[in-house]
């Protein structure tokens, strides 16, 4: 799952794939904005087949959070 979200991070939100971690802050780290955010959890539910409420995404804070919460969450 890890491989998966670092290659939309890199392909859809122009990320550069050497500082993607699992530790990796979404927004110091990576440089991700609300917007940018918004359309990797849209690109998540389409990839997936989840849905993540808003209050879900305020978790979201490093790349491992991310992978985690569709782990546990994708059909």
């Amino acid at each position: 799952m890890f491989e998966e979200i670092k290659k939309l991070l890199v392909e859809e939100v122009g990320v550069k794939e050497n500082v993607i971690t699992l530790d990796a802050s979404l927004t110091s780290d990576l440089g991700i904005n609300s917007l940018e955010l918004a359309d990797l959890v849209m690109l998540c539910e389409e990839k997936y087949g989840v849905t993540i409420d808003d209050e879900e995404i305020k978790d979201f804070h490093t790349v491992g959070d991310v992978v985690s919460y569709l782990e546990a969450h994708k059909k």
